[in-house]
């Protein structure tokens, strides 16, 4: 999801409930440490919501790469690569354009787990 204002709860949550309303199953979601992530309201809505979505906190300090630094460096490469965008509603017509492409090839997911360093996520 894409966002223009401050990230807060409300925003957090706005993305929780797109992303379960998007999901035939339940959700496993990856998240860092980012206090909105820990913030009390987003805890209440994550209890409320257990049967829907669990989510799993990456440890506060690593000296690897992440999955989400995985997919953010594949965006950076294959959404934008050369270009420049010049206004930032092209710039995020051409990440939604990628993300939309990534999340049809699971198998460009996957590889995001078969690196090394993060291959203990996908066991």
């Amino acid at each position: 999801m894409i966002f223009r204002e401050r990230f807060t709860a409300s925003v957090m949550i706005r993305f929780l409930r797109r992303l379960i309303r998007q999901s035939p199953s339940k959700v496993f979601l990856v998240v860092d440490g980012h206090p909105v992530h820990r913030c009390a309201r987003v805890k209440r809505w994550l209890a409320e919501h257990a049967s829907e979505i669990r989510v799993f906190f990456l440890p506060g300090c690593s000296p690897e790469p992440n999955r989400d630094e995985l997919l953010n460096q594949d965006v950076r490469s294959n959404a934008l690569g050369r270009q420049r965008p010049s206004r930032q509603g092209e710039l995020m017509h051409l990440v939604r354009s990628c993300r939309r492409s990534t999340r049809r090839r699971p198998d460009i997911v996957r590889n995001y787990f078969r690196e090394e360093h993060v291959r203990y996520a996908a066991a």
